[in-house]
C-alpha cells in the first residue's frame, strides 16, 4: 500500500506540471523486500514491493511555437545555467524575460549566464536575436553566448522546485558540468514537459485501484482476525 501511495504522488506530481516548460518527469524504481518472517513452513518465501528510489527521466519534452523573442528552448542535452546564488543552477525551462535593469532573467528573477558566468547584460526595450549556438544579438551587435552545459551523469543533479536542477556539493570531478557541443538553441519556443498527461491519468487511475484492492483486503484480513480472536475467547470463556 505505500509503495502504491508514493506511486499516486508522483504521478500526481507530473500531472500538476502538465503544462510546465522544462518540467521532468519523475519515475519510481521498484524492488521486492524480503525479510525472515516471510519464511513460513518451508515454503517459498513471500515478496513485497518496496519503492527502492525515485529517479527524473530527461527525456527531452517536444517543442512548442511561443513567438516570444526571449522563450528559448533547448535540443539536446544541454541546460542553461542560473546565477544568482552560492552555486549555479541548471534548467530547460528557457521562459525568460528581460528586467528592467537589462539583465536577461528566468521567471523566478535568477540571472541567465554567459560563457564567462556572467548575467547577460541587454538594453531594455529593444529587441533581441539569439543563434542556434546561443549567440545573443541586440541591434545588430554581438552581445553575448549563453552559456550551455552538459552532465555525463544526469542522475547526479537533484530537482530543485518543478524544472530546475541543482549539483549536490562534494560531487566528484566526473560529475561535474562540461561545455555542451551537441545542442541547439531554438528562440521563440519553449520546450513542453516530457509528461504524457493522458497516460499518466489512465495509470493514476489503475494504481489508485490497486491501493483500493489492498485497503479491502487490509479491512477484510482484520475483521477476520476480530471474528478469530472473539471465538477464542468465547470459547475460553
Amino acid at each position: 500500500m505505500r509503495a502504491r501511495m508514493e506511486s499516486l504522488e508522483i504521478l500526481a506530481n507530473n500531472l500538476a506540471n502538465s503544462t510546465t516548460a522544462g518540467f521532468k518527469a519523475d519515475r519510481e524504481a521498484y524492488g521486492l523486500f524480503v525479510g525472515p518472517e516471510a519464511y513460513s513452513n518451508g515454503g517459498p518465501p513471500l515478496t513485497v514491493p518496496v519503492t527502492e528510489k525515485n529517479w527524473t527521466d530527461h527525456t527531452q519534452g517536444p517543442l512548442q511555437a511561443t513567438g516570444k523573442s526571449t522563450d528559448l528552448a533547448l535540443s539536446g542535452r544541454g541546460f542553461f545555467v542560473l546565477g544568482g546564488k552560492a552555486t549555479p543552477s541548471y534548467s530547460r525551462a528557457g521562459s525568460f524575460r528581460v528586467a528592467p535593469t537589462g539583465v536577461l532573467e528566468s521567471g523566478d528573477g535568477r540571472p541567465v549566464l554567459d560563457t564567462q558566468n556572467r548575467p547577460i547584460q541587454l538594453a531594455p526595450n529593444s529587441d533581441i536575436q539569439i543563434t542556434a549556438a546561443g549567440e545573443v544579438y541586440q541591434n545588430g551587435a554581438a552581445v553575448a553566448r549563453l552559456k550551455v552545459v552538459e552532465f555525463a551523469r544526469t542522475e547526479a543533479l537533484t530537482k530543485q522546485g518543478s524544472s530546475t536542477f541543482e549539483l549536490p556539493a562534494g560531487a566528484p570531478v566526473s560529475d561535474q558540468p562540461v561545455a555542451a557541443t551537441q545542442y541547439q538553441v531554438y528562440q521563440g519556443y519553449l520546450e513542453a514537459p516530457n509528461v504524457h498527461a493522458a497516460e499518466s491519468a489512465v495509470r493514476m487511475i489503475h494504481v489508485l485501484r490497486q491501493f483500493e484492492s489492498l485497503q479491502r483486503a487490509l479491512t477484510m484480513t482484520s475483521e477476520m482476525n476480530q471474528k478469530v480472536l472473539d471465538e477464542v475467547v468465547k470459547s475460553h470463556g
